[in-house]
């Protein structure tokens, strides 16, 4: 099975992403992050009316294309995706099988709650650019 975001790394060289965003002025970055923010937004989008359309093809297509752009952004500004991944999924395979206050339940599906002693995942040590991105730095 191949790693998305290896594959996403090599798709970001071969098209040259990785050298414009490493050349990039800051505002030029910043711009960047906001584009990509617009694209999962209309990707987002595109699968909802897929779905309402009962368009499978296009449905499955953008499913993939939102893991792409998100995993693609997380490159662009220097977070390491693999490691985040691990993070979330640490904490979430650590919560237990409940049932989730405010939220019915319709269809019975085992409900995640985070027990008393549950952490969240941390991030601080993979935020890449965006701690410069975000202040302005």
């Amino acid at each position: 099975m191949s790693s998305w975001p290896n594959d996403i790394a090599d798709m970001h060289n071969k098209f040259g992403v990785t050298k414009w965003v490493n050349e990039a002025s800051f505002n030029k970055q910043s711009e960047l992050l906001k584009l990509r923010m617009r694209m999962l937004l209309e990707e987002f989008q595109e699968t909802m009316d897929a779905y309402l359309q009962e368009d499978k093809q296009e449905f499955v297509d953008g499913l993939v294309d939102l893991c792409v752009i998100a995993i693609g952004t997380m490159q662009i500004v220097g977070v390491d995706p693999q490691e985040a991944w691990n993070e979330v999924l640490h904490a979430n395979k650590s919560k237990e099988v409940g049932i989730k206050e405010g939220r019915p339940n319709k269809l019975g599906l085992p409900d995640l709650v985070k027990p008393y002693d549950w952490e969240e995942p941390l991030h601080v040590n993979n935020f890449g650019r965006l701690k410069h991105l975000f202040n302005g730095d």
